[in-house]
C-alpha cells in the first residue's frame, strides 16, 4: 500500500520538475517506509526518439537504497537541470510485501524500459508468479510488485484482467511508448488526474493517490466544480467521475487510461484521453437455479479462502470487529490462523445521546466476539466533542465531502493504526448479498423501467431534494441551473439492462446501483481515512471468486420478500428500520445462514444497524453552539453558495426536533471546512 503521483508533458518539451518532491512529500503518510522518483526523456518531443531516464531516491532513505542517488543532492540537481524531462513517476512506499529494499518503486524489468508505480495489493500474485515462471520470466524480489511488471511484459495491459486485488498503477511503456493508468476493478484504491494548462498553452497531465499531490504542481489552478457540489448535495456522494476540485476527476473503477505519447500534443482536454473500461458488475438470474445447500457449500468455501487470501503479509495483519456478523466472521477466520489477532472496536459514550440512538454502541457486541475468537481487543470511545476535535485534518486527509458522516472512521483507522500496519475490514457485504431491504424498490412498476428509475431516484435524494434545489442554491443558480442530477443517476444504469420485468430484475439493478456508487464512495473515504494513518485496510468481500459468485447468486437467497416496497428515511438510523428487521429478519439471507457457524446466531439474526454516531443527539444537544458557529455565522462562506435564509430554515427543523437533518447538517460542516483547510 503506497501512494503514486507522476506528470506527462503533453504539447510542450520539458516538465516543472521542481513539483516532483513536494508532490512526493505531502502524500508521505501514504508511504513512511521509502521514496522514490524517476525522471524520464522519453524522446517522443525531440524528433530523434532517444530516451533516457533517472532513478532516484529521498536523502532520508538512502540507507534503504544505497545505490540509487538522491535527489536533494548538488550533483543530482545539477544533472536534473541539465536535460529536458517530459515524464516523470514518484513513488512513497508503504512496505507490506518483501519489506526489503528489493521492494523500491518505482520499478523497472532487467531492461529498464517498463516502469511502473503501484499502490496496491494482488491477492494472487504468487499464483501468477509461478505461472509466469513456466513463460520464462525470472524474478528477483518477493513483491506483487515485479508480478505486475511481467505480466504486463506477458499479456499486454489486459493483464488487469486477472488481478485479484485492489490497486491503482501508472505504467509505462518505453518500447511502445505508452502511458498507462489503472485503477481496479471495484475502486478500492484512488487514482485522481487532470490535466493541466498554463497562460502560454502548454499542457501537463497531472496524476496522483491524493487530490493534495496534484494542488503541488504550480500549473494547476484551484477552483470548485459547481456541478459536482451540486451532485454532491443532492445525493451526499459524487456518482460521477468529478470532484469539487474544477478539473480534477477520479478514474473510474474497472477502467484506464492509455496514451500514446506520440499522439499525446493532439490531446486537447481530459474528456479527450482515451479511457476504456474493462470490467463491471453484472447482477444477474442465474439461467439454473442450484439447491441452497449447494449455494451454501459454494459461500462458505469462497468466504473463507477470500479471508485467507487477504491475510497474506510480511507485517502484521489485524482486523476491525463491530457487533455485527460481517466483521465478526473475518475475524473468527482470521484468528484461526494467526491466534494473535488484534482487533479494533470504536464505541460512543452514550451520556448525551437519546431515543434510538442510546443503541449505537457496540462495544459489548464486540467484546464477547473477542473473547470468544480470544483476539487482543482495542477499543477506543468517542464524545460528542471528537468531531470538532479532529475536524480540521480529517478534512485536509479526506480532501473533499463525500458519503455518509465518517469522522468515527477516521478514529478507527487512527486506533488500529497503532497497532498494525494492515487490517480487514466488512466492507461490501451488505451492498453484494442485499443488506438494505429498504432501498430497494422490489415491486414490479408496470413493467415501466423510466417509473422505477423516477421513484428510485427520488429516495437517494439525501440532503436537498430538486423541489428546494434552487431556492438553496440560489447564490450560484447561474452555474448550476443546466444540471439534471436525474440524468446523473440514470447513467449510472447506462451500461446494465434496462428494461427489467421481474421483481429480481429490479433488485439486481438496485444492487448494480449501489455497487456503482455507494460502496464505491466508501471505498474512497476508507482509503484516504485509513491512509492518513499509514494503515492499509483490506476487504475480503471483494475477493474476485465472491463477488462473482454474489452477483450471480439469485435474489430469493438475499431477499425474502420480492413484492413489498420498503420506503424508509435514510436520516432515520433505527426505528422502522429496527421494526422491520424485527418483523421480517430480512436480507442477506444465505450469508446469514452461512455465517452462523463463525458468530453467535442472535449476531446473524439480530437487528442491522451500521456504524454510526448518534449526531441527531449531539448536533442538537452537546455540539449545538459548535454547529450553529459553523454554519449559521453571518460571515459563513457557506453564503458564497447556499442562500443564508434557506440553510436557517432548513436546519431549524432539526435543532427543533421537528425533522432529523444529521446529513445535511454534517454536509455543511465538512463543506465549510474543506473551504477553510483548501483555502477555496
Amino acid at each position: 500500500m503506497c501512494g503514486i503521483t507522476g506528470a506527462l508533458a503533453l504539447n510542450h518539451m520539458a516538465l516543472n520538475i521542481d513539483n516532483a518532491k513536494p508532490m512526493a512529500d505531502i502524500i508521505a503518510h501514504r508511504g513512511p517506509d521509502d521514496a522514490g522518483y524517476l525522471f524520464n526523456h522519453t524522446g517522443c518531443r525531440h524528433g530523434n526518439n532517444i530516451s533516457f531516464s533517472l532513478n532516484l531516491t529521498d536523502e532520508q532513505f538512502k540507507h534503504i537504497s544505497e545505490l540509487l542517488p538522491s535527489i536533494e543532492s548538488n550533483v543530482v540537481q545539477q544533472e536534473l537541470g541539465s536535460h529536458d524531462w517530459d515524464l516523470f513517476f514518484v513513488h512513497r512506499r508503504l512496505a507490506i510485501l518483501d519489506v526489503s529494499p528489493a521492494g523500491h518503486q518505482p520499478m523497472s524489468d532487467l531492461t529498464k524500459n517498463i516502469w511502473l508505480a503501484y499502490n496496491g495489493e494482488i491477492y494472487n500474485f504468487k499464483e501468477l508468479r509461478e505461472e509466469l515462471k513456466a513463460c520464462g520470466h525470472r524474478f528477483r524480489t518477493g513483491t506483487d510488485t515485479e508480478v505486475i511488471l511481467y505480466a504486463y511484459i506477458e499479456w499486454g495491459i489486459n493483464c488487469v484482467k486477472k488481478f485479484n486485488g485492489m490497486f491503482a498503477f501508472a505504467l509505462y511503456d518505453n518500447l511502445k511508448k505508452k502511458l498507462f493508468l489503472v485503477r481496479d476493478r471495484y475502486g478500492i484504491k484512488p487514482l485522481y488526474y487532470t490535466i493541466a494548462t498554463t497562460a502560454a498553452g502548454n499542457k501537463t497531465l497531472l496524476f496522483a493517490s491524493e487530490v493534495k499531490s496534484i494542488l503541488q504542481y504550480r500549473d494547476y489552478e484551484l477552483g470548485v466544480d459547481y456541478d459536482a457540489l451540486v451532485e454532491y448535495f443532492t445525493f451526499q456522494n459524487i456518482f460521477s467521475d468529478r470532484t469539487l476540485y474544477r478539473g480534477i476527476k477520479l478514474l473510474s473503477p474497472g477502467n484506464y487510461i492509455e496514451i500514446d505519447l506520440h499522439e499525446a500534443d493532439r490531446i486537447e482536454s481530459i474528456t479527450s484521453l482515451n479511457k476504456i473500461e474493462y470490467w463491471d458488475y453484472n447482477f444477474c438470474e442465474p439461467k439454473k437455479i442450484k439447491d441452497e445447500r449447494e449455494y451454501l457449500e459454494e459461500l462458505d468455501h469462497l468466504f473463507v479462502q477470500a479471508v485467507e487470501r487477504q491475510l497474506v503479509s510480511d507485517v502484521e495483519v489485524g482486523s476491525y470487529l463491530s457487533g455485527g456478523m460481517d466483521s465478526g466472521s473475518i475475524s473468527c477466520i482470521a484468528a484461526m490462523h494467526n491466534p494473535n489477532l488484534k482487533t479494533f472496536t470504536v464505541g460512543f459514550d452514550k451520556s448525551s445521546a437519546s431515543g434510538l440512538e442510546l443503541s449505537f454502541d457496540e462495544r459489548p457486541t464486540s467484546e464477547y466476539l473477542s473473547y470468544l475468537y480470544k483476539t487482543e481487543h482495542y477499543e477506543m470511545v468517542l464524545k460528542s466533542g471528537d468531531m470538532e476535535r479532529c475536524l480540521p485534518r480529517f478534512t485536509w486527509h479526506l480532501e473533499e465531502p463525500r458519503v455518509g458522516q465518517s469522522y468515527p472512521n477516521y478514529y478507527a483507522s487512527k486506533l488500529a493504526g497503532n497497532f498494525v500496519k494492515v487490517c480487514l475490514s466488512g466492507g461490501g457485504g451488505d451492498e453484494l448479498f442485499g443488506g438494505y431491504p429498504w432501498r430497494y424498490y422490489r415491486a414490479v412498476v408496470n413493467n415501466n423501467f423510466d417509473d422505477y428509475i423516477d421513484k428510485y431516484y427520488q429516495f437517494w435524494q439525501r440532503l436537498i431534494t430538486n423541489k428546494n434545489l434552487h431556492r438553496i442554491c440560489l447564490p450560484i443558480w447561474d452555474k448550476v441551473q443546466h444540471v439534471r442530477t436525474s440524468d446523473i443517476f440514470r447513467d449510472v444504469f447506462q451500461k446494465s439492462q434496462q428494461s427489467p420485468g421481474s421483481p429480481e430484475e429490479y433488485i439486481n439493478q438496485s444492487l448494480y446501483f449501489e455497487a456503482k456508487t455507494f460502496l464505491h464512495g466508501l471505498f474512497v473515504v476508507e482509503d484516504k481515512l485509513s491512509m492518513a494513518h499509514s494503515l492499509e485496510t483490506r476487504v475480503p468481500f471483494m475477493d474476485n471468486d465472491l463477488v462473482d459468485f454474489a452477483m450471480s447468486l439469485p435474489v430469493k437467497f438475499k431477499l425474502g420478500n420480492l413484492q413489498d416496497v420498503v420506503k424508509l428515511d435514510e436520516n432515520e438510523i433505527g426505528g422502522k428500520q429496527e421494526k422491520y428487521f424485527q418483523k421480517t429478519r430480512d436480507g442477506k439471507l444465505l450469508l446469514r445462514k452461512m455465517m452462523q457457524q463463525y458468530v453467535p446466531e442472535k449476531i446473524t439474526n439480530g437487528v442491522k444497524q451500521g456504524f454510526s454516531s448518534p449526531d441527531q443527539s449531539w448536533f442538537k444537544g452537546d455540539s449545538i453552539d459548535f454547529v450553529k458557529a459553523k454554519i449559521l455565522k453571518d460571515d459563513s462562506p457557506l453564503y458564497n453558495y447556499f442562500d443564508a435564509h434557506a440553510l436557517r430554515e432548513v436546519t431549524s427543523e432539526h435543532f427543533s426536533g421537528k425533522k432529523n437533518r444529521r446529513l445535511f447538517i454534517w454536509s455543511l460542516i465538512n463543506f465549510d471546512e474543506w473551504l477553510k483547510v483548501f483555502e477555496i
